[in-house]
C-alpha cells in the first residue's frame, strides 16, 4: 500500500502516519524529518537545509524530488509507504506519478494549527512563530492545489483533521 498525508503543518500528519505503520506493517516516512536530519550534517548541503528550514521556506523540487526519490528506492519501501510532506508542490505530484493507491488529506484550520503547534512540548528549532505562519501561508498557496491535483485523480480521502486522534484514524481506515 502507498499513502501520501497532506495537511497544514501541525494537522496530525506525524501521529496519523505512525498509527498507520504500524496497522498496515509499512515503513512511515517524512520528508521534514529527513531533511532535519541532512541539516545537522555540518556539510554545505546540510548548512544550506538548515537556513531553508529555519526560515519556513519550502526546500526546492528539484532537490526534495531527488532526495525523496533516492530513499523511495531502498529495500524497506518496496512493499509500500506512508509518505508524509511529499508531494508538497504540483510538480513534485507530477514528477512522482507513483503509483500511490490514497493521497490522505488531514483538514485543519490555519487557527488549530497554531493553537496545536504552540502547544507542544518538544518545539523544534525551526517551529518560530514567523516560520510557522510562513509554513502555512506557503500551504495555501503550494499545497493546496497538490490536494486538488489528487481529488482530480480520484485519489484523494478529505478527513476532518479537527476530532480526536482516534476519529480521523477511524475516517482514514473506513476510507481505506
Amino acid at each position: 500500500m502507498k499513502l501520501v498525508l497532506i495537511g497544514i503543518q501541525g494537522a496530525g500528519k506525524s501521529t496519523q502516519g505512525n498509527l498507520l505503520s504500524k496497522q498496515y506493517a509499512i515503513p512511515y516516512l517524512s520528508s521534514g524529518h529527513i531533511f532535519r536530519e541532512m541539516a545537522k550534517e555540518k556539510t554545505q548541503l546540510g548548512r544550506w537545509l538548515k537556513e531553508t528550514l529555519n526560515s519556513g521556506a519550502l526546500v526546492p523540487d528539484d532537490t526534495t524530488l531527488e532526495v525523496v526519490l533516492t530513499y523511495l528506492k531502498k529495500p524497506e519501501y518496496a512493499k509500500g509507504y506512508i509518505l508524509d510532506g511529499f508531494p508538497r508542490t504540483v510538480p513534485q505530484a507530477e514528477a512522482f506519478n507513483g503509483s500511490l493507491d490514497k493521497v490522505i488529506y488531514l483538514k485543519v484550520s490555519d487557527k488549530e494549527a497554531l493553537w496545536r503547534i504552540s502547544g507542544r512540548a518538544d518545539a523544534r528549532e525551526d517551529e518560530t512563530l514567523q516560520a510557522i505562519r510562513n509554513r502555512i501561508k506557503l500551504f495555501h498557496e503550494v499545497t493546496q492545489p497538490v490536494v486538488d491535483y489528487y481529488r482530480e485523480q480520484n485519489k484523494l480521502v478529505e478527513v476532518d483533521g479537527e476530532v480526536p486522534v482516534e476519529e480521523v484514524y477511524d475516517q482514514i481506515l473506513a476510507a481505506l
